[in-house]
């Protein structure tokens, strides 16, 4: 037993050794784990954007409103489901289905806790894990696209169709902007697996400074803290949330994607949207914040990383970031088009390539002794410096004056007004309206009032 546990961190020898019905226990648990937390995600949304802007929300279904999703689902599942007449009815029904199913398939190599005792087996509380299980989340999340994008076509009108082609777009944008950024995590873990990453992040990082080792976190948030931020922006992207909901678009594309869908099918791509959230929340925990492991100060207590305990932490985790999901929503507007594309290809992109070029150099020289690993830090210090300030510069073109606008007119343009806004008399006008004297009428006799 003491051996158990002084091991808590689960191994790949540890998975494929679980009995039918305890494999069975835990994919039941990662399916309902998805599914209430997307029924609660939904209400946890609803409440927090009221309070942001100043309104109680959903209070009247249930206690605080926790019945409210409840009730909307099944508004939604008695409510008439409309087939559009020129709409592919197989594609159209499996649609919504593909991108639920890919949601939830990720969860199975995300880990939930370390190694525990149910009925006397000691197993990991995760599905699987393989020496690739991260490839498998990122095929999982390209996979999801293409219930939008088929949903779109299938519908056979223009405004689903327009929506499904802006998420392809943007699923490839963004897409790999995300699989950058995990590199940095590869190449710090050395490993793929999604257990093995939680148990590179247990050890603290010894820094030398001075001849004295001083710890510190051991977090991929803090220790790869840009590619945390990109990774997490490519999810927002990924996921559609706002600002980066362009593949709905309500306020140009009526719905997007969901223009035609109703009923049952309609709740299945809200949903699809709510578990990929939860979803891309418990993978970020996994890859840049520990996993289930317990942050400082909790980590003083010996027993806070054994047993049920990692879980709490876990989804303590997830639901912050679900929380900082649904904080931008409330407080970013929409990007334009153009802007959500440029800042995918020209902003994330060169950031992550760059980073992991200098990561990649910091790791090279780990080895160097102190003077030389100074050395060649200083100098990439420095030409980065000086790229940075001889870089050049697009000069903005003089503007034009108007009379040079004018004289670089083609010939045969269409006539201009005149420049002093004076509008000549029309040469059709008998005489000229402002020189008329003005009609004096002698009264009558016979006038009166009326």
């Amino acid at each position: 037993m003491n051996l158990y546990l002084a091991a808590q961190d689960p191994t790949l020898a540890d998975f494929g050794k679980d009995p039918w019905w305890l494999v069975l226990g835990k994919i039941l648990f990662a399916f309902v784990f998805g599914l209430l937390a997307t029924l609660l995600g939904v209400w946890f949304e609803r409440r927090v954007v009221g309070f942001m802007q100043v309104r109680p929300g959903p209070n009247q279904v249930g206690p605080f409103g926790l019945l409210q999703t409840l009730a909307d689902g099944l508004k939604m599942a008695f409510k008439e489901d409309i087939l559009p007449r020129t709409a592919d009815k197989v594609v159209f029904f499996f649609a919504p289905t593909i991108s639920v199913i890919c949601a939830v398939t990720a969860l199975s190599v995300v880990p939930f806790g370390p190694m525990v005792s149910i009925f006397g087996h000691h197993t990991p509380l995760q599905v699987t894990d393989v020496s690739v299980a991260v490839l498998v989340i990122l095929a999982c999340s390209s996979m999801g696209i293409y219930g939008i994008v088929l949903g779109g076509w299938a519908s056979g009108s223009t405004y689903p169709l327009l929506g499904g082609l802006r998420s392809s777009a943007q699923m490839i944008s963004y897409e790999v902007a995300m699989g950058l950024s995990i590199v940095a995590v590869f190449m710090t873990a050395g490993t793929m697996s999604t257990s093995g990453i939680v148990a590179a992040q247990g050890d603290a990082t010894r820094l030398t400074v001075l001849g004295t080792e001083i710890p510190a976190p051991g977090w991929y948030a803090i220790l790869l803290l840009p590619s945390f931020i990109i990774f997490f922006i490519a999810t927002v992207g990924e996921t559609n949330r706002a600002p980066f909901d362009l593949p709905e678009a309500e306020s140009e594309l009526v719905a997007g994607f969901m223009t035609e869908y109703s009923s049952l099918k309609f709740a299945l791509f809200m949903l699809s949207e709510y578990v990929s959230m939860v979803t891309m929340s418990a993978v970020t925990t996994t890859l840049f914040l520990g996993g289930w492991r317990a942050p400082w100060p909790i980590t003083l207590w010996s027993g806070a990383n054994s047993g049920w305990w990692p879980m709490l932490w876990f989804f303590g985790k997830v639901l912050i970031l679900v929380f900082v999901f649904v904080w931008l929503r409330g407080t970013l507007p929409r990007l334009r088009y153009d802007q959500f594309m440029r800042f995918g290809w020209k902003v994330l992109l060169p950031i992550n390539l760059v980073w992991i070029l200098v990561l990649s150099g910091l790791r090279s020289v780990e080895d160097w002794q102190t003077r030389d690993r100074l050395l060649a830090t200083a100098i990439g210090a420095g030409v980065l410096l000086l790229a940075t300030l001889f870089w050049p510069s697009r000069k903005k073109e003089p503007k034009p004056t108007v009379q040079e606008q004018v004289n670089s007119r083609p010939h045969g343009s269409f006539p201009l007004p005149p420049m002093d806004l004076q509008v000549p008399p029309s040469p059709r006008t008998k005489r000229v309206v402002a020189e008329r004297e003005p009609a004096n009428i002698a009264a009558g006799s016979d006038s009166r009032e009326v």
